[in-house]
């Protein structure tokens, strides 16, 4: 069984499927019942993810056995600071190492844009995310800002 990640458009067929597999479950799981394609597609719009590609950031997809599979994205907020965004392994794949394998890439093109710091923000509800940065050196910190649907903020020095 094996991983490959690697950097992607955030709007190529595999990235634009998985980002849209991502919000299904983030909102599903937040309203307790399955999204609606209209909720997914409002979450879609204007969600910044043109923001993900060089010079403001970069977006990867995992392909597990040659099937994308996984996704992350990473916003450079200024010279020091990048947030990760959007970390999604389909459920067929999760267990398989791919989480920490996108986590590692996204951390290696932070170093590449110079940034020190990741952050992120989380949810409750989000049990295995929370988890997955905490095995991997992400740290609990306060929060650094008041987004709707921010419960949990982590950050990582590189």
């Amino acid at each position: 069984m094996t991983w490959t990640v690697s950097p992607e458009r955030f709007d190529s067929p595999d990235a634009a499927l998985l980002r849209r597999d991502y919000y299904d479950e983030v909102a599903s799981r937040y309203w307790g019942r399955p999204a609606t394609v209209a909720e997914i597609d409002e979450g879609l719009t204007d969600d910044g993810a043109e923001r993900l590609v060089p010079p403001t950031g970069e977006f990867v997809v995992g392909r597990f056995e040659g099937k994308a599979t996984a996704c992350a994205g990473l916003f450079v907020l200024d010279a020091d600071i990048a947030e990760l965004t959007r970390v999604y392994v389909r459920p067929e794949a999760r267990g398989t190492g791919g989480g920490g394998l996108l986590l590692a890439a996204i951390e290696d093109l932070a170093r590449a844009f110079g940034v020190r710091q990741i952050r992120l923000d989380t949810r409750n509800d989000l049990v295995e995310a929370r988890g997955l940065y905490a095995k991997h050196g992400y740290r609990e910190v306060p929060a650094f800002h008041r987004r709707q649907y921010a419960e949990h903020w982590f950050a990582k020095e590189l």
